[in-house]
């Protein structure tokens, strides 16, 4: 079950680096729960894009984080910045003693892993890896540690790329820092074009849309990783995610397992929304039912959330509470071990051989 947001008479207060697409996920967050979060300041280097977003969110903007540091009083910096800026940003806003929440991924190579992660010891920093925390995902990671569908030993992940789809194999297996062998393989096949980032594609085009598929396996517990251009937007694709234990498994978000070995059970995840029919709330997400049962309640309503805004809104409660001494919630050790996981299976697919993973020095953070 998701935590609920802390009772406070203070706002958690934050401020940005950078002033990119991500950035404004941050805003939105904080514009709609002014309750709860805070942007005391965003660094943008551009005098211009400074007004410009000054004008269209009515925060203060500055060029240096020293400069925003001096002047107001975040809790921590989310570093949002191009992956290849942020080893140095994180580094060096970490070094002035300010707690860091950095976006994924933290660099772009092994050798710059290592390096952020030498630089950095004994900071305080977490990752802003959001993909495990959101509604539906949070739902079948809760059910399955419910133990109804004993010990999960495959999942199949079509859902995301790179480390976030890294991220969700290992924790849905439970996996920390072990190793894995790693098969892959790339295939192609035709796809109409979906929406991007900036939405709606100009017109219908037939796209040679690229299919990697890898199998991980981490000592007999194995990992499928699916996954087709675009495909977390596409129209024409779902996504697709299954969990499978001893006793059951969570096909997206239909169960099966046996409550004994003469009594199947089957049921389905129910989303529960506030404003549907004649409900006058509001219109958010309350939660998700299994059957009768609460399995993730929407810590953040009566905000109208997408399940990506919730989780990153996550993200931040999570990192308050890190400040104050809570629990790691998604370290840079593990943020490096996803993106080294990454990087190890674009490598098997490249190369098309077998290939091992070795321990990478921040295991070392793993408590004995």
């Amino acid at each position: 079950m998701v935590e609920k947001v802390p009772e406070s008479e203070s706002k958690i207060v934050f401020g940005i680096y950078g002033s990119g697409w991500r950035a404004g996920t941050y805003l939105r967050i904080a514009k709609e729960l002014p309750k709860v979060f805070e942007v005391c300041g965003l660094v943008t280097r551009s005098k211009e894009k400074g007004t410009e977003l000054e004008r269209e969110w009515g925060i203060k903007t500055f060029r240096t984080v020293d400069d925003l540091v001096r002047k107001t009083s975040p809790r921590f910096i989310v570093v949002s910045v191009s992956k290849e800026e942020a080893p140095d940003i994180i580094a060096d806003t970490a070094a002035r003693g300010i707690a860091v929440l950095a976006e994924t991924p933290p660099a772009t190579s092994l050798e710059k892993l290592l390096t952020l992660y030498n630089r950095t010891k004994g900071a305080k920093i977490q990752i802003a890896e959001q993909y495990y925390l959101q509604p539906q995902h949070a739902a079948r990671l809760s059910f399955a540690g419910s133990g109804k569908l004993g010990e999960i030993h495959q999942t199949q992940v079509s859902f995301s790329h790179g480390y976030h789809a890294m991220s969700l194999i290992r924790k849905t297996l439970g996996v920390g820092f072990e190793n894995a062998a790693i098969r892959g393989f790339i295939t192609s096949s035709p796809m109409i074009e979906g929406p991007g980032r900036n939405g709606l594609a100009e017109k219908e085009s037939l796209i040679d849309a690229k299919q990697d598929f890898a199998f991980l396996d981490f000592n007999g517990k194995l990992g499928l990783y699916d996954f087709a251009k675009d495909q977390h937007r596409s129209w024409a694709r779902f996504q697709r995610i299954l969990l499978r234990g001893s006793r059951g498994e969570i096909l997206n978000s239909d169960v099966k397992y046996l409550k004994d070995f003469r009594t199947p059970i089957e049921l389905s995840f129910r989303r529960v929304n506030a404003g549907e029919n004649g409900n006058l709330e509001g219109c958010y997400l309350k939660g998700i039912l299994a059957e009768e049962e609460w399995i993730y309640k929407n810590p953040f309503v009566p905000g109208r959330l997408s399940d990506d805004e919730i989780a990153v809104a996550s993200c931040l409660n999570k990192m308050n509470a890190f400040i104050d001494g809570g629990p790691s919630f998604y370290s840079l050790a593990e943020a490096s071990q996803d993106q080294y996981l990454a990087f190890m299976t674009e490598k098997a697919f490249q190369s098309g051989e077998r290939i091992v993973t070795q321990t990478q020095p921040w295991a070392e953070e793993v408590p004995s």
